[in-house]
């Protein structure tokens, strides 16, 4: 359990804008993570493995991408007990993001809004930070990288953003997620669609096959959809990525939804909806999801788990793992020792 316990740190990070905050938090977490320090904030990981898309993990509890989109804190973050940790999402070259302010709490919702918009110092930099954690990894943690695409990449060239995002990571990674689900760059979700999905695939697949042979190993590749989907849409992309060979689905990214919060300070503000509001959203993709692609297709589930009772509905609704975000953020590492634990004892 860390020295001093997150509910006591909490108001004070709360006192600052939330991006400050967060910037500060990973600023700490860097400090110490390869230090003795890191004691401090050090958790014992649930040991509760399980097998899926050919990894073992050590737990079926994660950190979601976007907290750490440049690799900065790998190691950190898994002194704090977490099976898997995602990071990114990167892009090509570096990029500062959507204008500030760009991030707002909900606290009577557990919620955020975001539109950071892939904000990230590019693909050579997240590399570096990558090969330079090793600890995670040689504890047995799994490490996901995650991709995307310029903003000033024209939607009808995504394919070559990710094609050289895949390429760059591909050596490092225990298993890759293609984001094309973020609401904060313009047209991205676009990529969801029959046609463009398909021809995005289906260029990723052959890569990965390139890739494979190359490398000598095969990397699972994961696909991060939204919440925001019908049932019908769910079944086309969850035929696609049969169709096209991808390992696995992430279900689901932030929401564009406001019902839920609308009535609330900064309820209106463009971006992604993420926490508690879209819990239920993202517990129905996933049980659409298992319903089509039947048993044994990877589905790693994240979405307004802010509790081991939520991760475990989660599990209930298809999910085989699940990453944490914005519960992380509300009721800090603790979440995560609850949440697995949880799982644990199912």
């Amino acid at each position: 359990m860390p020295l001093v316990p997150y509910a006591l740190t909490r108001p004070f990070l709360f006192g600052f804008d939330p991006e400050q905050a967060h910037d500060l938090t990973l600023g700490a977490i860097a400090r110490v993570q390869h230090t003795p320090l890191v004691c401090a904030i050090r958790q014992t990981r649930i040991d509760d493995p399980v097998t899926v898309a050919g990894l073992r993990f050590p737990n079926r509890i994660g950190l979601a991408a976007g907290l750490d989109k440049n690799g900065r804190c790998i190691d950190g973050l898994g002194a704090l007990g977490f099976g898997f940790i995602e990071v990114g999402t990167v892009t090509p070259k570096a990029q500062p993001g959507n204008p500030k302010p760009r991030m707002f709490r909900l606290p009577e919702a557990n919620a955020l809004i975001n539109r950071l918009g892939f904000n990230n110092l590019g693909l050579d930099a997240f590399l570096v930070n990558v090969k330079r954690a090793t600890r995670f990894r040689r504890e047995g943690g799994i490490l996901g990288l995650n991709i995307g695409k310029n903003a000033a990449t024209p939607i009808e060239r995504a394919v070559d953003d990710y094609l050289v995002g895949l390429a760059g990571v591909y050596p490092h990674a225990d298993y890759v997620t293609v984001n094309i689900s973020s609401p904060n760059t313009k047209n991205l979700r676009a990529l969801q669609s029959d046609e463009a999905l398909d021809a995005l695939l289906s260029a990723i697949g052959e890569r990965d096959a390139q890739l494979a042979r190359e490398t000598g190993r095969k990397v699972p590749i994961f696909v991060k959809i939204a919440p925001d989907l019908d049932e019908a849409q769910v079944g086309v992309i969850a035929a696609t990525l049969q169709r096209t060979g991808i390992s696995g689905v992430i279900a689901t990214n932030t929401t564009i939804a406001r019902d839920a919060v609308r009535h609330l300070p900064h309820g209106e503000e463009v971006g992604g909806l993420s926490g508690a509001p879209v819990f239920e959203a993202s517990n129905r993709v996933i049980a659409q999801l298992r319903a089509a692609l039947g048993a044994g297709y990877p589905i790693i589930g994240v979405g307004g788990v802010m509790s081991g009772a939520d991760a475990q509905a989660k599990i209930t609704a298809g999910a085989d793992l699940v990453q944490l975000y914005t519960g992380f953020i509300y009721q800090g590492p603790e979440l995560v020792t609850e949440a697995a634990r949880a799982l644990a004892r199912r």
